[in-house]
């Protein structure tokens, strides 16, 4: 039994250490620094570009089959935060998704890749509108490394039900935290 854990321990760590190589970049925004008007909702009170901004990754697990990109804000005032995109289905071979790839049209995603709903009700990427007077919130941009080529996410699909779905089928993530108050 103890060389069992022992093995399972080792194992981890050896994902561990793989997975940490991945990684995300932006030309569109830094980490821990505030989002650009572009990044910002267009409605609710806010004035923005509402485009989503690009993303590139790297070092990717082996075993990844598709990706999946997320950009959530933890701090909404809802009890469970709020979904600003949810993309998957990103086919294996994609490195990068354009700025505006959340488009509503879904013209500038790879073949193949599916947007989820949003929080603001429809399928595409949402901007940043914290409510006016609070501090900054956080966006948390995710890609996800999956060990699925395709999940049967639609574009009625929850954020709370990708987000079910990613965790279940997560090789690793990495992570790009922009904040933004008004």
């Amino acid at each position: 039994m103890k060389q069992m854990i022992l093995g399972l321990g080792l194992m981890a760590i050896a994902l561990g250490a793989e997975a940490e190589g991945f990684s995300v970049s932006s030309s569109d925004m830094e980490a821990g620094k505030p989002l650009a008007s572009a990044q910002v909702f267009q409605g609710f009170g806010c004035q923005g570009g509402n485009v989503s901004p690009q993303l590139a990754w790297a070092h990717v697990p082996p075993g990844t089959k598709s990706f999946a990109v997320t950009a959530f804000d933890p701090d909404a005032p809802t009890g469970s935060g709020w979904w600003h995109w949810t993309v998957v289905n990103i086919p294996a071979y994609v490195r990068a998704l354009p700025a505006g790839a959340g488009n509503v049209d879904n013209q500038n995603l790879p073949p193949g890749a599916v947007q989820g709903r949003n929080d603001f009700g429809y399928a595409g990427f949402g901007g940043a509108c914290p409510p006016e007077g609070t501090p900054a919130h956080r966006y948390q941009f995710t890609v996800w490394a999956l060990k699925t080529a395709h999940l049967p996410i639609d574009n009625t699909s929850s954020g709370a039900m990708v987000g079910f779905m990613l965790k279940a089928n997560a090789l690793a993530t990495t992570r790009l935290e922009a904040i933004y108050g008004r």
